[in-house]
């Protein structure tokens, strides 16, 4: 269970990458008051985990009312977050989100939704969906520990650029590329055997 637990919680990390946030978050929070900025770090943090819970609970049931398989789920995760992986570990001109638009303060769009909560997490912990209860009090749990992290790295979002600067950040970011791209490609192949078994 243990094992499970630190799998899920690595998996979830690497997925919605807190890390490689930080430059998004100091630049849709630049032009935020100070003194409102951890109100809004703390927001978007609430509003993708409700998100992400969501599906984990419910994502039997999406599903069902798509007539999707859990095989062509793990299967379109697995690319999904290879795709993901690929942006990560060769950045593109305005990030993996584009440009952030100036002037407001950010709600949902683009921190809670897709920085935190984008399509590889939504699909990630979808495949979380269990019917044994003690799986789903890990994942659960595994989900709860990344919404404290998150925590954690973006409300000394900063700080942190500052201290460590651009170039480590991107150094680091490329490093989580490339274990979410061995992560991913396990997915995938995961996902093909299951396949293959069905045959």
């Amino acid at each position: 269970m243990t094992q499970d637990f630190f799998q899920s919680l690595i998996l979830l990390v690497l997925v919605t990458d807190p890390f490689g946030n930080v430059p998004i978050f100091v630049s849709a929070l630049s032009h935020v008051a100070p003194e409102r900025r951890w109100r809004v770090v703390v927001r978007e943090c609430a509003i993708a985990f409700a998100l992400l819970l969501l599906f984990m609970f419910f994502g039997k049931h999406f599903l069902t009312a798509l007539q999707l398989t859990e095989v062509s789920l793990r299967i379109g995760g697995g690319v999904i977050l290879f795709l993901i992986a690929l942006r990560m570990v060769f950045p593109q001109e305005g990030g993996i989100f584009g440009d952030v638009e100036d002037g407001h303060e950010p709600f949902i769009v683009p921190l809670a939704i897709p920085a935190l909560a984008g399509p590889s997490a939504l699909a990630t912990v979808l495949l979380f969906s269990s019917d044994s209860k003690q799986d789903m009090m890990v994942h659960l749990a595994a989900l709860t520990a990344v919404a404290v992290v998150w925590l954690i790295v973006l409300l000394s979002a900063e700080r942190m650029q500052r201290v460590l600067g651009v170039r480590a950040m991107t150094a680091f970011e490329r490093l989580m590329g490339l274990i979410l791209t061995a992560m991913s490609v396990e997915m995938l192949l995961a996902g093909i055997r299951d396949y293959l078994k069905t045959l």
